[in-house]
């Protein structure tokens, strides 16, 4: 765990709670900011996030074998991502990829980088790869570009989110058409020592401070899941859309595999990925982990009908209002109203699809034939 960043120290700064504990979650003026990141022009602080430096000959073709995604032939300063699943296929770890022709680092949820360097380094064998958690020494900071890392420059990821990569596929809309596709966001690394410098630098250069409150947001706004908020113990990466940027169909086994392609050849996901524009008029903002309820007879019962959900993220959006991500059941109907449970009453929730109800990709292949008996019929036919 790092300690709380300098810039907390910043007049107005609110310090953020949860998986955003130890940055700012807004410095006084969350709409202004926000309005900011979205112009394209701010820096936030990011450095609670954890790094993991992996070196060594083997790295790539090492992180190949063991983790969803095609980089053993990896080019230097290009940005992916990977997940490490369960033997089940349940989501475990998730982190931004980017290589320097030296190292590979893995840019994860800050509580989870230690486990994450553990259980790679538990995974060496005899190959010929040095596993290292350097979030002590190195720090993030996030700005809304669109660009790669160039040649000397620091080490830079850029979020591939939502466009499909090379082997993935789709649960949702369509790379143009996705809220996401015009969303720019990298993250650069620089030593810890540097922050402060850092970010003045930007700040030098007409680029304000922004808090996380601006950061969510946005991410929330292009249905991005994040590892510390959409993921619990049973997630498997179809349920969220992953399969566009963090898995590759076609390459070798690895952990989990095999529950990725059943579930993209065969079956369906059990749960999916929605967004949810919340009733502001209350003032009442729920909390992650509410439950999400169908609307069910208010006037006759007093209360919402079956619980088919949770929250997972939420923020107050500059131009959307109060807006959530939340995971509930695939059967969940996608042209009814919810309800979300808050302190002080339930707000209602209209839903917009992200992960379509059928449960099914957008490649997924045709059946090869008659569907086995009390199976049904692929939804396609």
């Amino acid at each position: 765990m790092t300690t709380p960043s300098p810039l907390l120290a910043r007049h107005g700064a609110v310090a953020g709670s949860g998986v955003d504990a130890g940055v700012a979650f807004h410095y006084g003026d969350p709409t202004a900011e926000q309005r900011a990141l979205a112009r394209g022009g701010a820096v936030v602080d990011q450095s609670h996030l954890g790094v993991v430096r992996v070196a060594g000959p083997d790295r790539l073709t090492w992180l190949n074998s063991i983790t969803s995604q095609e980089v053993a032939t990896l080019a230097p300063r290009t940005s992916t991502e990977l997940l490490v699943l369960s033997p089940q296929g349940h989501i475990e770890h998730a982190a931004g990829v980017v290589d320097d022709g030296e190292a590979t680092w893995l840019l994860t949820e800050g509580a989870a980088a230690p486990e994450l360097a553990a259980w790679l380094d538990r995974m060496r064998f005899t190959l010929r790869v040095e596993v290292a958690d350097v979030t002590a020494d190195w720090a993030a900071i996030g700005e809304p570009v669109g660009a790669e890392g160039a040649e000397g420059e620091p080490v830079t990821w850029r979020d591939p989110w939502p466009h499909t990569g090379p082997g993935g596929t789709r649960y949702g809309p369509d790379d143009a058409s996705h809220p996401g596709a015009d969303r720019a966001w990298r993250l650069v690394l620089v030593p810890r020592a540097d922050l402060v410098q850092a970010v003045a630098a930007r700040e030098s250069a007409g680029w304000p401070l922004v808090g996380t409150w601006a950061s969510e947001a946005a991410r929330i706004e292009a249905w991005r899941p994040r590892a510390g908020r959409e993921v619990d113990h049973r997630t498997i990466p179809h349920e969220l859309d992953w399969l566009r940027t963090a898995v590759h169909l076609h390459k070798g086994c690895y952990r989990g595999q095999e529950t990725v392609a059943r579930v993209h050849n065969l079956g369906r996901p059990p749960r999916r990925l929605v967004m949810l524009h919340l009733d502001g008029s209350g003032h009442l903002l729920p909390e992650p982990g509410a439950q999400v309820r169908e609307f069910g007879e208010l006037a006759s019962g007093g209360e919402a009908g079956r619980v088919v959900g949770q929250i997972t993220s939420v923020a107050r959006h500059h131009e959307l209002g109060p807006v959530a991500l939340a995971v509930v059941k695939r059967s969940t109907p996608t042209d009814i109203e919810l309800v979300v449970d808050c302190d002080g009453g339930a707000v209602a929730a209209g839903q917009e699809v992200i992960v379509a109800g059928e449960g099914v990709s957008a490649d997924r292949p045709e059946p090869r034939g008659p569907v086995a008996h009390g199976l049904g019929q692929h939804p396609s036919l």
